[in-house]
């Protein structure tokens, strides 16, 4: 039995990694569409993501949620709120990247994890320890200090940022599985869409049918570059414990900002270094808090309470729950605007949930 748990943790652990690094690694694969604008290339990724979504549904066989969903309103209602938001972000994210605001989107990421512990705060009503309050608080000098460094407020990064903490938190009310979730969304997206590729197509400006085989292809792919680090991430959150995933999530938009500084050498100023700084240590501040809150509860809740369960789902106050609040506040931050977790643990042949083991929020 040993052997197997350590086998499950080095693949969940492989997972992670592969998925956090591919989240990382994704400004290098926006580039490659042009000459398709932002807004094609967005329309794309939901197109093609509902495709690959639905096929997996297909495989699963798993379509009783959409008929229960049509009779909740309310949650419909969430569902398109979600979709919208989720739309501004993917469209800011990719935008950025292929106007040269690599580093700036990597921000993004970085200050997510605030920008969420702040709204926990402002709607959820939630309370804060000290370190917790030491760190949004550096986090707001930091944005100051860089909106000093670019002569103008970091808009893309804050866009990112809010836009992905609002989603979390909208998604945290619908309360749907991963795959149905995705699904949902990129079902509200489609038609809108289908509509403007058809609409660009009609004009003559629809790069899909006019820039050869290979270009049609590779947009076509971005259903496929949205779902497969997701299909790692879930497979990773079902295997390593929280503070594990909690950490690996910072790999990303680490990634991102190396790839704005060293291959497309984005200007980092003095200032802005300063900026990054303080935000990286309000994450150390947020990170150091959170592992010694979990190492404190452990006992408590036992060692069950440090591995995850198969589905995901995102929160915003995990006061006394032992789950590391970088996991519970910020694994939603996914770079790029990735969307939602697949059930993985309710595919055939996943692993079994523990019994009493702490949720782990989505991305």
């Amino acid at each position: 039995m040993a052997g197997t748990s350590k086998g499950e943790g080095r693949i969940g652990l492989l997972n992670g990694l592969a998925a956090y690094g591919m989240w990382g690694l994704v400004p290098l694969f926006w580039p490659l569409l042009k000459p398709a604008g932002a807004t094609e290339i967005l329309a794309h990724r939901m197109v093609w993501s509902l495709v690959f979504v639905a096929a997996a549904l297909l495989v699963v066989r798993r379509w009783a949620w959409a008929g229960e969903l049509l009779r909740q309103p309310r949650r419909l209602g969430l569902v398109v709120i979600a979709a919208a938001v989720i739309t501004v972000n993917w469209g800011v994210y990719i935008w950025a990247v292929n106007s040269g605001h690599v580093v700036e989107a990597s921000l993004g990421y970085f200050i997510n994890p605030l920008v969420t512990i702040a709204m926990g705060v402002l709607i959820l009503k939630e309370r804060l320890r000290p370190t917790q309050w030491a760190a949004v608080g550096v986090g707001v000098a930091a944005v100051l200090v860089l909106a000093i460094g670019y002569g103008r407020p970091p808009w893309i990064s804050l866009v990112l940022a809010f836009s992905f903490a609002t989603y979390g938190l909208v998604k945290k009310k619908v309360d749907l599985g991963g795959v149905e979730s995705l699904a949902a969304e990129t079902a509200v997206q489609f038609l809108p869409a289908l509509a403007y590729l058809l609409w660009l197509g009609a004009h003559g400006d629809l790069t899909f049918a006019t820039g050869g085989p290979g270009h049609a292809a590779l947009l076509a792919s971005t259903g496929v570059v949205t779902a497969i680090p997701l299909v790692c991430f879930g497979a990773a959150a079902i295997r390593v414990p929280l503070s594990t995933l909690g950490l690996l999530q910072y790999l990303a938009p680490v990634f991102q900002f190396l790839l704005g500084v060293v291959y497309f050498h984005e200007a980092m100023p003095a200032e802005r270094w300063a900026g990054f700084a303080l935000v990286w240590l309000a994450l150390v501040l947020l990170t150091w808090d959170a592992l010694r809150t979990s190492r404190r509860a452990a006992p408590a809740l036992g060692p069950r309470a440090t591995r995850s369960t198969g589905p995901v789902e995102s929160t915003g106050g995990t006061e006394g729950t032992g789950v590391p609040e970088p996991v519970a506040a910020a694994a939603a931050a996914v770079p790029g605007g990735a969307c939602d977790l697949p059930g993985i643990a309710d595919m055939p042949g996943a692993p079994v949930a523990e019994a009493g083991a702490a949720p782990l929020p989505k991305p």
